[in-house]
């Protein structure tokens, strides 16, 4: 829901919403948004020991800023939180060659769901036994792909694809360690495009149907395929544990059904992901220790009332771990004090990415906060609406924040909690190129992904190859 519902407007002036208070230093930040090593030294943000106006002098501007020692620390958080769990990073938050590194270094293992994101895997000489591998509609060449070179698991979304890889494992004579994706009728606490545990959606196998236990029969019956147990996803952008109860109530008398019915006792069990980092002050995420100690709690108590035993358990953070890591660098083209109806003034502020770089305002009416990060500024802040280049009036970067009143073009933006959904669903709308990810550690850069050039937007157009 738009922030503005509501809104009292005195002439002159516009109300923030309720949830929006003016900073008391302007130039301070709210620890809980940035990366660890985020700070302002007179004004100027730096983030690894690295000024952000010298990066995008190095760089070029917009630029995803990649916190290296906030993205391992977050990532071995819950690895030491979750010791007894195994913990796949979700890929599809971001994923490079580099960061896949990281995670393997840091003790996880990795879930993809696409063959191009199995193939970042491989690129970066992942263990493929601890790749997961989801997704509704994998291909016939991907799942041939994921078999050929040993993916730990395989994560079922459909009688159809049952069929297909039971087909696949006989033709390459291989055995595959597969997961059921089941649905437990679960609302999470989120945008309706971005839960996924209700009935009504495209993942899965419902329990309530019965589709989940006809599933796993078909599973044990196909040769080549290896149960490992069943899997639940409740969504995204999930602040407590009261989700993860019920999904996980369910999925277990699931578990519990086929153990007693079937006599089969499946040696696994995926929670999923979707906890959620804080966009705005007004997020307030449970840390790692936390989670983990809920949902332990959660699983033990319900395995006891159904007399089986806990199964071996995972998790898939992403958001969490490379959400806060990573900030959004923009410079700012245009200030415009827009006048609305009833003499009220709103401050549009434009800047040299938008949409094309974070399409999350757009698509899910996410929140997103930011700051100057090129200056100190002594003027009174303006609520100030910050908005990208694109042809689109939904192209919105962030919908309110308040920021000094004196914004000129060639000042620096930072929008901090950038890492998750950001660059991997960045798209060349009005053919704009797509930024490059820099990492920074300790006063030093690496580009892990590279600023697009022309010639980069040009190379599949066949006529402008003169074919």
């Amino acid at each position: 829901m738009s922030h503005e519902a509501g809104w009292a407007h005195a002439p002159g002036a516009l109300r923030s919403p309720s949830w929006l208070r003016q900073p008391a230093d302007p130039d301070a930040l709210v620890p809980h948004l940035w990366s660890s090593t985020a700070r302002k030294v007179d004004g100027v943000l730096e983030v690894g020991g690295v000024a952000l106006p010298d990066l995008l002098a190095e760089h070029g501007s917009p630029a995803y800023v990649l916190d290296e020692a906030d993205f391992r620390a977050r990532a071995r958080a819950f690895r030491t939180a979750f010791a007894d769990y195994d913990v796949y990073y979700a890929g599809k938050a971001f994923l490079c060659t580099t960061t896949a590194r990281w995670v393997a270094e840091e003790g996880l293992r990795l879930d993809v769901c696409s063959g191009g994101e199995l193939a970042v895997a491989e690129r970066a000489g992942f263990e493929m036994g601890h790749v997961g591998f989801h997704g509704n509609n994998k291909s016939a060449a991907e799942l041939r792909r994921a078999v050929e070179v040993g993916v730990g698991r395989i994560v079922l979304d459909s009688f159809v694809e049952i069929e297909r890889l039971t087909a696949l494992a006989a033709g390459l004579g291989r055995r595959v360690g597969v997961m059921v994706r089941v649905t437990a009728g679960v609302e999470a606490h989120t945008h309706e495009y971005i839960a996924t545990a209700h009935e009504d959606q495209k993942f899965g196998f419902s329990i309530t149907s019965g589709d989940a236990l006809e599933a796993v029969r078909r599973v044990l019956a196909a040769d080549g395929l290896e149960l490992l147990g069943l899997h639940s996803h409740i969504g995204s952008q999930i602040f407590d544990t009261s989700g993860f109860e019920v999904a996980a109530r369910r999925v277990l008398a699931l578990h519990a059904q086929v153990s007693g019915e079937l006599g089969v006792s499946m040696p696994e069990l995926d929670l999923g992901g979707g906890f959620g980092i804080a966009y705005t002050t007004q997020d307030d995420p449970s840390d790692p220790a936390q989670l983990a100690t809920e949902i332990t709690k959660i699983v033990d108590h319900e395995c006891r009332a159904l007399g089986i035993e806990v199964p071996r358990l995972s998790i898939e953070p992403g958001r969490a771990i490379v959400g806060p890591a990573v900030c959004t660098v923009y410079t700012v083209g245009t200030v415009k004090p827009v006048e609305l109806d009833g003499g009220a003034v709103r401050t549009y502020v434009s800047v040299d990415g938008g949409m094309s770089d974070n399409i999350r305002t757009a698509l899910y009416d996410a929140d997103y906060s930011c700051t100057l990060a090129s200056r100190r500024s002594d003027a009174p802040p303006t609520l100030t609406r910050v908005v990208g280049m694109h042809c689109e009036a939904g192209d919105i970067v962030v919908k309110d924040e308040f920021l000094p009143g004196d914004l000129a073009p060639g000042d620096l933006l930072a929008v901090p909690g950038t890492g998750a959904y950001c660059r991997s669903m960045a798209s060349n709308y009005n053919h704009a190129l797509r930024p490059p990810v820099v990492a920074v550690r300790e006063g030093g850069t690496l580009v892990v992904v590279r600023r697009e050039t022309l010639d980069d937007l040009l190379a599949t157009d066949v006529g402008a190859l003169g074919g």
